[in-house]
């Protein structure tokens, strides 16, 4: 077996890390899930360095085990959007406990998804099979970076998970080893977006960070 090799670690610009830290915490503080969205372009330059940044996440061994399918055809669009549609019916309908409808109330959401054909961009993101270890927690990694490099363009975004997902194999062609992770519309948020009042509270620091 062949030895690793080594290289210096890049330098970086140095920045105080608390306030570092505290000016991305202030900005992604604003970041919402949207579903209202504008049809106002967005280059495929920007959609292209939002996945270079997703692509810099970790993964185990390194086996990033991601694929980003970024659809802005309008065709492909509202096929996707019928398709994730008819799944979100079958999951209002009878898949989703009282429970989990019930958590659903104060979000106000439902089966229309006319969203997905008004956001400008759709990026499925696929988690590769093969050899891959820690997939999901890869690919999970690798999403956050997606959301927080839009939210940094000024850009709004939202993950949207139908279940099953394999509709999404058959409309981009895609082969039976990329397995659907989630959908993440990405665009402008409409000049009347709303976004439910209930989303607006997260759990103070208290309640998330443990200190030992």
């Amino acid at each position: 077996m062949a030895e690793p090799r080594f290289v210096p670690l890049p330098p970086r610009d140095p920045i105080p890390s608390p306030s570092g830290a505290r000016a991305f915490y202030e900005t992604m503080r604003t970041r919402r899930s949207v579903r209202m969205f504008s049809p106002r372009p967005v280059s495929r330059e920007t959609i292209e360095w939002i996945v270079r940044a997703a692509g810099t996440a970790p993964s185990g061994a390194n086996k990033q085990p991601w694929r980003f399918i970024c659809v802005r055809d309008p065709a492909l669009k509202r096929e996707i959007r019928l398709g994730a549609e008819e799944e979100e019916r079958e999951f209002y309908a009878r898949r989703a406990s009282r429970r989990w409808l019930e958590d659903l109330e104060p979000l106000g959401t439902d089966a229309d998804k006319s969203y997905l054909e008004v956001a400008p961009w759709l990026v499925a993101v696929m988690r590769l099979s093969g050899r891959a270890y820690y997939g999901v927690e890869s690919v999970g990694i690798a999403v956050g970076l997606m959301l927080a490099a839009a939210h940094h363009a000024g850009l709004a975004t939202l993950t949207h998970t139908p279940s099953p997902m394999g509709f999404l194999n058959r409309i981009l062609g895609r082969p039976g080893s990329e397995r659907p992770f989630v959908l993440v519309p990405i665009g402008y948020p409409a000049e009347d977006c709303v976004v439910p009042e209930a989303a607006l509270v997260k759990k103070p620091i208290e309640e998330i960070m443990v200190v030992r």
